[in-house]
């Protein structure tokens, strides 16, 4: 995973930059290989080390906009209609830029190091891991806010590299900027654990929860302030059944970055798996006044309200997130329970297939759906559902249904 870069040394007002190949193999071929080589002229305060952390980030941000061409012309990213920042944000999500080699060089007049990446792109699974992500507001805007980070730690080595080549410097001066650049070296090394953990969580079916978590505390280690990255380890841990580091792991990400709807919106999350009830619904609260759009919000709060027995303002907060994404599966089953306990089976079943028409593999939809059928008199349509939710792999409600004799034993 990863996210920008832009470099300049001694006498040289720019770094060089150029593309040793980018070649598609034959069309009827799945992937297609771009290679993308940098090269970083270093001296005086910027160590080789801080350059060839430069010449890395620059050389993998300006591979992936290469192969952000391939992303670009898949159907998914022309019918989302994605913009072009997006679209580099998404290539590097869900691509992975590799060194290949890297070695030095010299000049009448510099040092340097160049450094060569590799990218793969394997058409047949593209478009897949791009929905993913797609699908994943929250890791989305990860990846743009990674993006943004990696270009602004690269224009301060820009201007840093300026400040580097003047002459006269005191040592005072050139003690500062050597600091500097290894603070924004840092920077750029927590970066790339963070896009690697972003990596994991979108790589493959299932997330690879154990590895992110490695990355997450790599880059925490290297920059304790990194809001973002206290964040995804946050929803890590909720993900993981783990609450309590869900919530100091929150708090903290609160503390550097309060403006992030997304980070209250986890720790109430875990506050409501707590029952802690009124802390949850401050917390939706806050995430709902900082991002009002944010359908998730809504689904938080509806939760609780229904665990609190505030069944009405449940469902008035599920029909808006409904209003904000009529296709929102979850919001539809949300809304779905609450009329159940309610005991309005007819509204239940009715959000029940529209999940079901919007997730057809839902089964806690079918699960849900066949009690309300047979608890509206229709046993066999319940037993239908039941099945359907058995077929789907939970198995438990045709069992108790059986057992009451609601229904017949399968065939």
């Amino acid at each position: 995973m990863s996210k920008t870069v832009s470099r300049k040394i001694i006498i040289i007002a720019f770094i060089s930059a150029f593309i040793i190949y980018l070649y598609p193999t034959h069309s009827f071929c799945e992937i297609q290989i771009i290679t993308h080589a940098v090269k970083q002229p270093f001296g005086g305060s910027q160590s080789p080390d801080d350059a060839r952390i430069a010449a890395v980030a620059k050389a993998k941000r300006e591979a992936l906009e290469l192969a952000g061409t391939y992303v670009e012309s898949t159907t998914i990213v022309k019918n989302a209609q994605v913009e072009k920042d997006v679209i580099l944000a998404l290539t590097a999500g869900v691509l992975k830029a590799e060194v290949i080699s890297q070695k030095n060089y010299t000049t009448d007049d510099a040092f340097g190091i160049e450094v060569s990446v590799r990218v793969e792109v394997d058409t047949s699974v593209l478009e897949k891991r791009l929905k993913k992500v797609l699908d994943d507001k929250p890791h989305l805007e990860q990846l743009k806010q990674a993006r943004a980070r990696e270009k602004e730690l690269l224009e301060k080595i820009a201007l840093l590299e300026k400040e580097n080549q003047k002459p006269g410097k005191s040592a005072q001066k050139a003690a500062n900027l050597k600091k500097e650049f290894q603070a924004a070296s840092r920077g750029l090394t927590a970066v790339e654990w963070f896009r690697k953990a972003l990596f994991f969580w979108i790589e493959s079916k299932e997330p690879d929860l154990k590895k992110a978590l490695e990355c997450l505390n790599q880059a925490i280690k290297i920059n304790p302030d990194y809001a973002d990255a206290y964040f995804v380890r946050a929803l890590t841990y909720h993900v993981l059944g783990q609450q309590k580091r869900t919530i100091k792991d929150a708090s903290i990400a609160i503390r550097l970055k309060p403006d992030d709807g997304s980070t209250y919106f986890i720790r109430g999350s875990s506050y409501n798996v707590l029952k802690q009830y009124k802390q949850a619904l401050q917390d939706f609260n806050e995430a709902i006044r900082i991002e009002p759009d944010n359908p998730m919000a809504y689904v938080g709060r509806g939760k609780v309200y229904n665990k609190i027995g505030q069944h009405r303002r449940a469902i008035q907060d599920y029909d808006e997130a409904i209003r904000l994404k009529p296709d929102y599966a979850e919001a539809y089953l949300g809304r779905g329970i609450v009329y159940e306990e309610l005991g309005e089976y007819d509204r239940a079943i009715q959000n029940y297939n529209e999940t079901i028409r919007l997730k057809s593999d839902y089964w806690q939809a079918y699960f849900l759906r066949g009690f309300d059928e047979i608890a509206s008199g229709n046993p066999v349509t319940g037993c239908q559902s039941l099945v359907k939710a058995c077929e789907l792999g939970q198995c438990g409600g045709y069992e108790t249904a059986k057992q009451r004799g609601d229904c017949p034993p399968m065939k």
